[in-house]
């Protein structure tokens, strides 16, 4: 898990810095979302994007560039932390459908199941390299879907990363 402090925490005070993290850092802070929600395992993170002045586009529902960016990093983020240092995560992809104009808050849910997590052991170790697509629904408060964005992530061991790449790592 990186920054290694971090994992020298108990699990809440790691969910609340996880949290304060994603909400202060100037990238996720200017998609005008929120992360309310980490659990401890860090293995479940909510999003919300309330509809104001910062999120609204033009015709007065959530702009499109917030609804995709609030779904940035919580998957990867989630994985380093559940595999431990010995694994490369990256995002390598994603795209967005639109269903509905948003014109109220929305919730992104992104959740990692313990199956998930044996079954990339499982495969890693096997090969040294795979990608995974996630799929995260941006819902409103009665559970009605307006966007469904994919993300695509890259999964490595660490040592076949680095061998090949020529060195580089995301430590």
């Amino acid at each position: 898990m990186k920054p290694a402090w971090l994992a020298k925490l108990s699990p809440a005070w790691r969910a609340r810095m996880v949290r304060l993290g994603f909400n202060l850092h100037p990238a996720f802070r200017g998609t005008g979302g929120r992360v309310v929600h980490v659990a401890q395992d860090l293995r479940h993170i909510r999003v919300a994007l309330p509809l104001s002045w910062k999120t609204k586009n033009i015709v007065g529902s959530l702009y499109g560039g917030s609804l995709f960016a609030i779904t940035d990093g919580a998957h990867p983020m989630m994985l380093m932390a559940a595999l431990g240092p010995g694994y490369i995560v990256w995002d390598k992809a994603a795209s967005i459908r639109y269903r509905k104009p948003g014109y109220t808050t929305l919730f992104a849910d992104f959740t990692l199941a313990d199956e998930e997590l044996a079954w990339i052991r499982r495969q890693l170790a096997g090969q040294p390299e795979l990608e995974r697509t996630y799929t995260v629904e941006l819902k409103d408060r009665h559970g009605v879907v307006y966007t469904v964005v994919e993300r695509t992530v890259y999964i490595a061991d660490k040592h076949y990363y680095r061998q090949k790449s020529g060195g580089g790592d995301n430590s």
